[in-house]
């Protein structure tokens, strides 16, 4: 038996000398680097008595010794958990309460806040820095490198990934080895990467978006990364020039929009944007195009089924879409009473089918179960609709949706008409209790910089182009919109801040 994924990204890589991360403030990694530290890694780890199925948990900040902490995982079938740098001590402790890894690797500066996390849940706890350093690389030092990997099949677990858990209790998505490649594979293709490529590399590994989409994609066509450990718009001035590809969600390109050094020439080379995991504005789109003379591409997906969608790479790239299905996925728009697909520009709930969709939820047989159907779609819980040229439109999330006086309201649809009017700089709609309706609709506005909102003009453009029960009941100016890390808009707690509005 091979090792399906390690084989695929890693193994055609041992004897590469080529950069594969480019450092701000480090010595550049070669791909015989990671190679090399991944399995030390791996070696360490399984002198301490890690067996592969095991869960290694890592809660640290980006570092080329991070991700091979993750090679290493695959090398020897580990399988993966990352956790978001910013959860606090009793949130790890959940996670590390529910998924029981055999390790979990911290920043140091956590490390006895998280002791009696690890003690009483029986898991070893080891420690790595930002700048490398740290017990965990200490003791790989010590061990000879694994230059083999262990026999994983394509429906062995490579990693678990906890959802953002904004309503009830986190989930943890298990996906296979399967799952990671067959997306790999497709986005390499798709996105027509290379090794000639250098990817600008600003986000996050602990989310799916920085870990599987960059990285794995990368690994597979033999390109390398500008290698950041988060956005920063000087960074980006700067190394944009040096870049091919570059891949973010939508703050980064409104951040990038802001600054004025962002132009034409400075873009000129680069031969693809792409934006995800959380909606970008049509505005936003059409001001980057006519500001840089590129296109963004925005594709979709979650956490449970890695990329499913895309505009597409030759063809027009429509703003306010998300393009069409990618190959060997299936997608389909379903009333969810009826269990009939929905006709052209019709809005009902997205589902997909195929190699990317994960295996089910850690220790949630029940709701597993309830999530797929019985011919194997994965009920995404995203509301969509497709028009008459086939692009998918997101319109909102299911737990999103507002019923008023026993009409459906789509948030979507209401804050893409605030979102055009004077001085508004985003928006967004949630639901506060109402006595008559039983939910009413709330505005909630960031007005632009320096400027101020009319009201009544927002008011009046609603009026005019909504119906009565769509209409927002209450208007509320806020600095900013509340967004977790990859840039969503955490619209549960919006929610909880107007909850009285029309008590």
């Amino acid at each position: 038996m091979t090792n399906f994924l390690y084989d695929a990204l890693l193994a055609p890589h041992r004897n590469n000398p080529s950069v594969l991360f480019r450092l701000k403030d480090r010595t550049d990694w070669s791909y015989q680097d990671l190679i090399r530290s991944a399995g030390k890694i791996a070696a360490m780890l399984d002198s301490i008595g890690t067996s592969p199925g095991d869960r290694v948990a890592a809660q640290v900040h980006k570092s080329p010794e991070a991700l091979a902490l993750y090679i290493a995982c695959v090398q020897y079938g580990y399988v993966y958990l990352p956790l978001n740098t910013a959860y606090t001590p009793s949130e790890i402790d959940y996670f590390v309460s529910d998924a029981k890894p055999a390790v979990l690797v911290c920043d140091s500066s956590a490390a006895d806040g998280l002791r009696a996390t690890t003690e009483s849940n029986h898991c070893q706890l080891l420690t790595l820095d930002i700048d490398g350093t740290g017990t965990l690389t200490r003791q790989a030092d010590t061990v000879t490198a694994a230059t083999e990997a262990k026999p994983r099949d394509k429906d062995d677990l490579a990693a678990i990934l906890y959802t953002s858990g904004t309503t009830g209790r986190s989930k943890g998505a298990m996906l296979t080895q399967r799952n990671l490649l067959s997306n790999a594979v497709t986005l390499h293709e798709y996105w027509q990467f290379t090794d000639k490529d250098v990817l600008l590399h600003g986000l996050p590994i602990y989310h799916t978006h920085g870990l599987f989409v960059a990285t794995n994609t990368i690994l597979l066509a033999g390109g390398s990364m500008i290698f950041l450990s988060s956005f920063n718009i000087d960074d980006y001035i700067e190394y944009l020039p040096k870049a091919t590809t570059m891949m973010g969600v939508p703050t980064f390109y409104t951040r990038l929009l802001a600054d004025n050094r962002l132009n034409k020439a400075l873009v000129e080379h680069m031969r693809l944007f792409i934006s995800g995991s959380a909606p970008l504005l049509a505005e936003t789109h059409v001001e980057f195009e006519d500001r840089t003379g590129k296109i963004i591409l925005e594709r979709y997906g979650m956490t449970e089924t890695n990329m499913s969608t895309s505009n597409p790479y030759e063809g027009e790239r429509r703003a306010g879409t998300v393009g069409f299905e990618l190959p060997g996925v299936d997608a389909r728009i379903i009333d969810p009473e009826s269990r009939e697909e929905k006709a052209t520009d019709e809005i009902g709930i997205l589902e997909v089918r195929g190699d990317n969709v994960f295996k089910g939820y850690w220790q949630m047989p029940e709701k597993t179960a309830q999530e797929f159907t019985d011919d194997g779609f994965f009920i995404t819980g995203d509301l969509a609709k497709r028009d008459a040229d086939g692009y998918l439109h997101i319109v909102g999330r299911d737990k999103d949706l507002i019923i008023s006086g026993g009409f459906n309201v789509y948030p979507k649809e209401i804050e893409l008409i605030l979102d055009e009017q004077a001085n508004v700089l985003e928006s967004a709609v949630v639901a506060a209790p109402h006595a008559d309706f039983g939910e009413s609709v709330v505005a909630v506005l960031v007005a632009q910089p320096g400027n101020s909102i009319d009201i009544d003009a927002v008011k009046s453009a609603a009026s005019a182009q909504l119906a009565k029960f769509k209409q927002p009941k209450e208007y509320v100016i806020v600095d900013t919109l509340p967004r977790n890390t990859m840039g969503k808009v955490q619209k549960n707690l919006l929610r909880e801040q107007v909850k009285d509005t029309f008590a």
